[in-house]
């Protein structure tokens, strides 16, 4: 059997990491003499990264990011009230699997959706699914959803994602039946999932966003409790981008 045969084979079967890996393995294995279970290790190892790769890629389209952003690229060249050592301590998902949810505070432009949706990467990264919404333009869809006879198909799946991300929370006051929406899909999610909350408002004062003080705090129960808090600092950052492009 010759390579294109093998490569045929290997894409037949949907081995496509195997297929695109395999000529350059099999030269490998002939310079150094490698051993047959140390080759076909080295072809499956192949396979499962390309795998990873495809499904991570599936899981950033899916999670509808507002715009491209890693943990790796943040600009720590200032104080912007994270450490690098938290940043690579948020790297590890630790929250996730402890089924934290995620708080990040912060005024405009100092970075809370730059932050947030690089975790989602890094989530997806990880081959967990989520999903990133502007609270806004979340409970529109929720209406929507609603009229259209959708509601409980809709809210069940935001209930089986992985991780929530819910940007620009508290920009408004809510209305009652918004409240009860967003109780429905917290109270099913409770302790099975994270969500990721950005925010211009600490925890302290989202109950002034809901006129039902019930409701108002088992909203804040469920988000806060438990979670990391993240405030974030030092002006807005998109002005200081700004900045570096003028000339001096």
């Amino acid at each position: 059997m010759n390579i294109d045969q093998v490569k045929k084979l290997a894409y037949e079967l949907r081995l496509f990491g195997v297929y695109e890996a395999c000529e350059s393995r099999a030269a490998e294995a002939a310079a150094s003499a490698l051993p047959p279970l140390e080759l076909l290790q080295l072809l499956l190892k192949d396979e499962q990264n390309q795998r990873k790769s495809a499904q991570s890629k599936r899981l950033v389209s899916r999670a509808q990011f507002r715009y491209e952003a890693d943990l790796e690229d943040w600009d720590s060249s200032f104080d912007r009230g994270i450490a690098k050592a938290r940043l690579k301590e948020l790297a590890t998902l630790g929250f996730y699997q402890r089924k934290d949810n995620m708080l990040i505070y912060g005024k405009t432009g100092e970075g809370k959706t730059q932050l947030a949706i690089s975790v989602g990467r890094r989530l997806c990264r990880d081959g967990i699914p989520t999903a990133f919404f502007s609270t806004n333009l979340l409970l529109e869809e929720v209406q929507a959803e609603r009229a259209a006879g959708n509601y409980l198909a809709f809210v069940r799946k935001l209930v089986k994602t992985n991780v929530l991300v819910l940007d620009d929370f508290g920009l408004r006051r809510y209305t009652h039946e918004e409240a009860t929406t967003m109780l429905d899909i917290l109270e099913d999610r409770y302790r099975k999932g994270s969500i990721i909350v950005t925010s211009q408002v600490d925890a302290k004062g989202w109950k002034t966003l809901f006129d039902d003080p019930v409701i108002a705090e088992a909203i804040v129960d469920r988000l806060a409790n438990p979670s990391q808090v993240i405030t974030l600092k030092g002006g807005s950052y998109r002005e200081r981008l700004g900045k570096k492009d003028l000339p001096n």
